[in-house]
């Protein structure tokens, strides 16, 4: 089926928004085309979980930390599932499965073998340019060993400041966090063997 010129983006977010993913999937809009993320792994879990739990504790109850929230890029014709997407529950509209990314006060995008490149590089570019606030990137499969990534202050399409940690050394997060995150029991991607 033909689009018109200039109504790809509201095709691909209507045809997203109708879709049946499947049970732990999700569904996400690059480059013009629909791809579904597979569920993550144990460790993948268990670390969303360890920033979910930290990230709830040191936020008043008005902010809210969400697993499954779609976020647009529209500038830039993309929609992202972070792992984890913090943001103010004013600007949220019940109604609808997705949030414009500059209103986003922090995505957490943790690695999984398949994506780390896409996490480390487009994913980086596209929030920047939206701009995200803060970008968390939580890297098991950082070819120099696990590491925590903390992008702040975008600014013409880049972030102008990084922080980063290996894992067990703890990552501060800036105002309005105001919190250390413990990195010691993320568990590290098992190293496989070469042939």
């Amino acid at each position: 089926m033909a689009v018109e010129p200039g109504l790809q983006w509201s095709y691909l977010l209507d045809t997203w928004r109708e879709l049946d993913v499947p049970e732990g999937w999700r569904a996400e809009i690059d480059e013009g085309k629909i791809a579904l993320v597979p569920p993550p792994g144990v460790g993948h879990n268990m670390i969303a979980e360890e920033v979910h739990w930290a990230l709830k504790r040191c936020l008043p109850r008005s902010v809210g930390v969400y697993q499954t929230l779609g976020t647009e890029i529209v500038p830039l014709e993309k929609l992202y599932m972070p792992d984890l997407v913090v943001v103010d529950k004013a600007l949220l509209d019940p109604e609808d499965s997705s949030v414009d990314a500059g209103a986003v006060m922090m995505a957490v995008e943790i690695t999984s073998k398949d994506n780390a490149r896409q996490d480390r590089t487009k994913k980086l570019w596209a929030y920047a340019h939206a701009p995200v606030s803060l970008y968390l990137l939580i890297d098991r499969f950082d070819p120099a060993g696990p590491t925590v990534t903390l992008f702040e202050e975008p600014e013409n399409g880049a972030y102008r400041r990084t922080v980063r940690a290996s894992f067990g050394e703890p990552v501060k997060l800036p105002d309005p966090f105001g919190v250390e995150l413990v990195t010691k029991d993320f568990p590290a991607a098992a190293k496989t063997a070469r042939k």
